[in-house]
């Protein structure tokens, strides 16, 4: 058993201690594959080192790549659908449609693609 954040008081006339918390069942899988779980975190994320000298976090720009917000035809595709995509894939409601229209209204494939 395990006790997080114990209250311990000592008698003062024995040597008796009385121990006030929430007794739980410690269990050793679980505790071992957190620790496997932070060390494959860890070895995944990049070292600055590895992006760089500026050593910067975020994604950076594609070169080259349109930003074109003007209209975009949106005839066939659901604006539930757009809005979706948009706010998973981080992207504006142009990429989103043209997204959709590439991959025949499938929402997942159409994640897939900005987010790739």
């Amino acid at each position: 058993f395990v006790i997080n954040k114990p209250d311990v008081y000592k008698n003062p006339a024995s040597d008796t201690y009385i121990v006030f918390g929430e007794a739980k069942i410690e269990d050793l899988t679980q505790q071992a594959q957190m620790e496997a779980a932070q060390k494959f975190k860890a070895a995944e994320v990049p070292q600055p080192t590895e992006m760089g000298a500026s050593g910067t976090t975020g994604p950076a720009a594609i070169p080259g790549e349109d930003e074109d917000d003007g209209e975009v035809d949106e005839a066939g595709v659901e604006d539930k659908d757009i809005d979706l995509v948009m706010s998973q894939a981080n992207v504006s409601r142009t990429k989103a449609v043209k997204a959709l229209k590439n991959n025949a209204n499938d929402i997942v494939n159409a994640i897939m693609e900005l987010t790739m």
